[in-house]
């Protein structure tokens, strides 16, 4: 007998594409996404790195079905089994080569990162290739993150969930985005070896102090002199911070590529030509910060100006505060919400919560049915307050009146294994009601009533209140007996002495 198939959930637009793909992975949903670039009179429908990623999904899975429609601006997938790198699988020789058109504007992290979310509940080992003219190394105009920084900031992320064994990011060929931001033709290879059954719970509440700076400078076809730039602009703004700063120096050649031309089809051209710079902060709790920058495709930026742009990125997402950088948010929050049925505890910033791919993210897991977050003041803030409980949706949560500097997260983790298990209470749903409607939506900050605080005060710390409750009790007990028996006492002694 068959079971009837499970109701799509739908999204608009491609917003959060790659978010809302791995989300459906995990938690075994099919999902629908209608109005991908409608408008578009050149360009409608999907990327072509988009089309690419739901290739790699359907490597890396087993029974994945993928519909696209004809203009290609509606997409229904239905995820599979997860299976990495099995035997059967796709896998040659426990590898899997997934090449990258040229056309593609996207940096490598732009697949690296949903892998990584999928490979710790993959049935068999991961051990993905990246090749092909479209691989680009370096961080892209496009906003995405250098695979250095993903090796250096995201990956160690992970061994907080104790997932630590035989993980790397290996980086074979280096590249830079080609002439108008495509192409690269560099080589990456990711290897996840350790699999677990769920994450542990992660409590990250100390952000600590920033105790030393590492970097990686990289160049491709270019003199190595503008390695020596960077670092040198880069250290004259990070040294008088802290004196342990150590940035390498990469110099590499550039990718040959093939001419598209077919009169001289023997010829090869260079490609992925430019300089960048990937710097990393650790604090002594083992906290880590990230920034990224790399020169514009058309050149002409100088090398001093990029260390300089790079340092004062990394000294700003030190000063975000909280735990969790901007970058590795998405990653540390899905994680959370897929480990344990626990509590998970992590400090972040308010420029880290308020961030538009935050906001999405959250509102994507309740969609899934995914355990909310919950707020409260951080003990290093000075103002603020607790807003909401574990189990009322993050998307009703950051729209919040104020935001301390510095808050506490709460998650509890909907545990993988069980897709089926939804929380949901209605109790707060007359009292906030986020539309989308207003364009502006994402960013309006939204007065919360007094009674809804106080209910959700009240969830938030039954057990604390609770337990306070039970020792005054128990104080105000052993006080009355002791003012009892103490006059009983006395006339026992009066009696023996008369």
């Amino acid at each position: 007998m068959s079971s009837n198939p499970q109701t799509p959930i739908r999204f608009i637009t491609q917003q959060a594409f790659a978010s809302r793909l791995t989300l459906a992975t995990l938690t075994g949903r099919p999902i629908r996404i209608s109005q991908v670039r409608p408008s578009s009179s050149t360009n409608p429908g999907l990327a072509p790195h988009e089309i690419s990623l739901l290739r790699l999904l359907e490597a890396v899975t087993n029974g994945s079905t993928i519909e696209i429609s004809y203009t290609g601006t509606i997409l229904e997938y239905r995820p599979g089994l997860i299976t990495g790198s099995a035997p059967g699988s796709g896998a040659s020789g426990g590898v899997i080569r997934h090449e990258i058109a040229a056309t593609c504007t996207r940096g490598v992290s732009f697949f690296l990162i949903p892998l990584c979310l999928l490979a710790p509940f993959s049935k068999a080992p991961i051990n993905v290739l990246f090749t092909g003219p479209g691989v680009i190394t370096s961080a892209t105009p496009a906003g995405d993150i250098s695979a250095d920084t993903v090796r250096t900031a995201i990956l160690p992320l992970f061994a907080k969930f104790g997932i630590s064994n035989n993980i790397e990011v290996r980086i074979l060929r280096r590249s830079n985005p080609a002439p108008r931001g495509k192409g690269g033709a560099g080589e990456v290879q990711l290897v996840f070896g350790h699999q677990v059954r769920l994450p542990k719970t992660l409590h990250l509440l100390n952000p600590g102090r920033v105790k030393r700076i590492r970097g990686v400078a990289y160049c491709t076809g270019v003199p190595a002199s503008n390695n020596a730039r960077m670092i040198e602009a880069a250290r004259g703004v990070l040294n008088p911070m802290t004196s342990d700063t150590y940035i390498f120096s990469d110099v590499s050649s550039a990718p040959y590529l093939s001419s598209t031309d077919k009169a001289n089809s023997n010829t090869k051209t260079k490609t992925g030509i430019g300089f960048g710079l990937s710097l990393v902060a650790e604090s002594s709790t083992g906290c880590l910060y990230s920034a990224d920058v790399v020169s514009p495709p058309s050149g002409g930026a100088p090398p001093e100006d990029l260390g300089q742009q790079c340092a004062y990125q990394l000294l700003g997402s030190v000063a975000a505060g909280g735990t969790v950088s901007s970058v590795a948010a998405s990653t540390v929050f899905t994680l959370m919400a897929m480990s344990s049925e626990d509590v998970g505890r992590v400090q972040v910033g308010k420029d880290v919560i308020s961030t538009e791919q935050v906001i999405v993210l959250g509102r994507d897991m309740k969609a899934f049915g995914l355990s909310g977050w919950g707020f409260r003041e951080s003990a290093d803030s000075e103002n603020g307050i607790v807003l909401a409980t574990p189990d009322m949706a993050f998307t009703q949560v950051i729209m919040a009146p104020t935001l301390p500097f510095q808050t506490g997260l709460e998650c509890i983790g909907s545990v993988a294994a069980n897709f089926a298990r939804t929380e949901t209470d209605d109790q707060y749903d007359e009292y906030i009601h986020l539309t989308s409607e207003s364009p502006q939506s994402e960013h309006l900050l939204r007065q919360f009533g007094k009674k809804v605080h106080d209910d959700y005060l009240s969830v938030v710390w039954a057990d604390n209140e609770k337990a306070e409750l039970d020792d005054k009790r128990r104080r105000e007990q052993e006080m009355a007996t002791a003012s009892l028996t103490m006059p009983s006492t006395k006339n026992q002694s009066m009696n023996s002495t008369g």
